[in-house]
Order: C-alpha cells, then structure tokens, then sequence
C-alpha cells in the first residue's frame, strides 16, 4: 500500500551460530502434505523446509518440528498422524526424525529434552488438540516448554492465529523467521513497495467475496488488473451481460461497479473477458461452444476464457514488469477448459520480470503444466499471499521480533 512503513521482521540468518548451537529450536512448519497407504504422495512442501532446517543443523541445533496436518477437529486420528510424514522427512535429510506421541505433555517434554544438538524431533500433529486452533494461551505456554527459540517457516499458516502460529512466540526466548517465512515476505513485499512497471496483477478464481478486498488494495499499486475466472462473471454481469447459470453473486454487483468506477477514476486498465467457452453442463463431457460478445444464454454456464481473450490476457502478462498471479481462469481441473488458464501460465513463466504466483489452485496449474520453476516465486500459501496483498497484518509474521531499523533482512509485514 503505497505510504505505508514495512515493519521487517529477524530471521534465523540474524541469529548468532552461538545461540543456535546446542539450543532447542522450536519450528513450526507446514507439513500439511497429502498421504496415502504407501505415505506422503507429494512432498514439496517437506522440501520447501529443509532450507531451514539444514541451516539450523549445519549449527547444531536440536530442531523440534511441529506441524498440522488435515482436519482432525481436536481428535486422535490415526489417518491424520505426521509418523509417514516423518518417514519421508528422514530420507530427504538422510538423517533420523525422531517422533513424539504428543505435542505437549511430558512425553513431548521428555523427547524434546533428550534430542541431541543435530538431531531432528517431529511432534505429533498439533490439530490432535482443539486448543491450537483456538490460539489458546495456555496450550501455548505448554508449547513454549519444549524451546529456547522459536522459528515460524509455515507462511501458508501465517494468516491464521492459531497457538503455535502466533500465540507461544511470545513465550520463548526469541522467536524470527525461517528461510521459506523470510522468502515469501520477500518477494510479496516487493510488489507492494517497489514494483516495476507495468505492474499487472491478475487475479481468477470463483468468487468475487474472497479477493474484494485484495482488488481495492491493487487497485492504488497496479497498472492493470486482470479478472477472470467465475469472478469475472459478477463484473460481466455488473456491466449488463447476461450470465446464464454461470456462477455469479448477484449481491456484490454494486461492489463490483463501484471497482470498475475507481479503476477508471485512477485511470488503470481493467481486462475482462470479451469472449468465453461456455458448457451446457459442469462436465468435461459437456457440449460447449465459444460466445463473443461475452453473453450467456439461459441453461448455459461460463466455463473458460475464450481464444480472444486468453490472448489479450497473455500479451498484457508478457510486457510486464510485475506479475501478480492469484486463482485460475477456467475451471482447469477439466481438460477442456484448461485452455485459459494454460495460456495465461505459459505467460506468466515467459515474462522476464518478477513473477510471482500466489499459491492454490495457480500453482497447481503451474506444477500439473510443468511450470512451476519458470517463475520468480512461487508462494506456498494461497490465503496467506492473499491477505498479504490486501494489506493486512499476518499473525504469524506480527508474533515475530522486529528488525532495527534500517536493516535489511527479509521478513514484514505490513501496518496500516
């Protein structure tokens, strides 16, 4: 937001070697990772901690990981246990991760405290207790027990106030950012403080209600907003487009006037679609056809852009120097209405500016594309990223130490 000071935050690089070797290093990471029988079934985001934590191994800590995984709802289940987590963490690190029973109590307690310095502990999923979702203080003072620092590296987390995510940091005795946290802030930050031009951020997905505030924010920073995907539909509709049985939310057409008024106030472009692939059903199967201009007809749904506007999207991505990328364009999960979204990120990994895709369903798209190492950075958490460019303050950042000033290290966030 332009005027706005960035608050940065300490990472585990400011922390001397001295007072990291030996000590218990809490790490709350993000191993929320899909499983099957045979175990983990995809383990990037396992990949994307191990920055931190051979860092902090490289120093001698005893790093104690913690992690949710699922939604057990504050039950034991055993198809929600980090044990396979823990198995395949073992043979990325070439190392044994030891495991708790518990995230707290004595068994944790005892387990953290006979972790040797190099030794790596995973606790048992933290969502096994219904306090950590509910950022109880005194689930968070147990927590604390088990550190002397505490390290937050799961910034797809970083938005919600759980106990382990902001509540224990104030507990222990210092409490920064791990190498994926102080990335994330990194490269998010750039485009709200120092963009280069033209900054397009393009922004998908179903629904208008989950990313308005996020469109207000950009509206003052980009040079061109892109919409599509089922949000677009509510602006289509807002402009006097018949939208058919396509997805739309008929109570924020006003907001969504009221955007394309400001836009045109501030005088930044705004793309919306001027053709789209329509289904007669939700299916892959579907009869389908192209409209131009962009009119639904009855028991017709919007399903994709069409060619004229996935090419128009394309050209304004690859002439600019920021990209902003948050939500799909088609409902790409069915191959016939990938064709939007697979254009727009074939540009998107072609820009030679800062690209940054906002984790979700954008880098899905990316990684089932092959795509997901043509860009500058790819986030790993969607809501977070989002809440991030809407200018708000994260929890899990907020609970961190502050920089001095002047110092350039990587983490912030952002006050308004």
């Amino acid at each position: 937001m332009p005027g706005v000071t960035a608050v940065r935050r300490l990472s585990v690089l400011d922390l001397p070697d001295g007072l990291i070797a030996g000590r218990r290093v809490f790490v709350r990471v993000d191993f929320n990772v899909p499983l099957s029988p045979e175990g983990v079934t995809d383990d990037t985001r396992l990949r994307a901690a191990l920055p931190t934590i051979t860092y902090l191994l490289e120093r001698s800590a005893r790093v104690i990981l913690a992690s949710h995984l699922g939604r057990p709802k504050g039950r034991v289940a055993a198809e929600f246990s980090l044990a396979p987590v823990a198995r395949r963490l073992a043979e990325l690190l070439g190392r044994e991760v030891r495991t708790a029973p518990d995230c707290v109590g004595p068994e944790a307690e005892a387990a953290a405290e006979a972790l040797p310095p190099g030794g790596v502990l995973l606790l048992e999923n933290l969502r096994f207790h219904e306090e950590e979702e509910a950022g109880d203080e005194e689930f968070a003072r147990r927590l604390a027990r088990l550190a002397d620092i505490y390290v937050n590296d799961a910034f797809g987390a970083a938005h919600r106030a759980h106990a382990s995510t902001a509540v224990m940091a104030p507990h222990v005795g210092r409490a920064v950012a791990g190498l994926l946290m102080k990335a994330e802030l990194e490269a998010l930050g750039r485009l709200l403080e120092r963009p280069a031009r033209p900054f397009v951020a393009v922004l998908g997905g179903a629904k208008v209600s989950d990313k308005l505030g996020v469109i207000t924010n950009l509206l003052g920073l980009v040079d061109t907003l892109v919409l599509g995907g089922g949000m677009a539909n509510t602006f289509l509709l807002a402009l006097g487009r018949s939208m058919g049985d396509s997805l739309v939310e008929a109570g924020l057409v006003g907001e969504a006037r009221s955007v394309l008024e400001e836009a045109a106030r501030l005088g930044k472009e705004v793309l919306l679609p001027e053709d789209l692939v329509i289904a007669a059903a939700f299916s892959a199967d579907a009869e389908r056809r192209t409209v131009s201009p962009p009119d639904v007809p009855e028991g017709w749904r919007a399903m994709d852009l069409g060619p004229v506007s996935a090419g128009r999207f394309a050209d304004a991505v690859r002439r600019a120097g920021t990209v902003f990328w948050n939500g799909p364009v088609g409902v790409f999960e069915l191959e016939p209405f990938m064709e939007g979204t697979r254009a727009l990120a074939r540009a998107v990994a072609g820009c030679p500016g800062l690209t940054v895709v906002g984790g979700g369903d954008s880098a899905a798209a990316l990684t089932r594309l092959g795509l997901a190492g043509e860009v500058t950075h790819l986030s790993t958490g969607g809501g977070a990223s989002l809440e991030f460019m809407e200018g708000k303050v994260l929890p899990g950042v907020a609970c961190l130490e502050e920089a001095p000033a002047g110092k350039a290290d990587g983490g912030g966030r952002r006050d308004p």
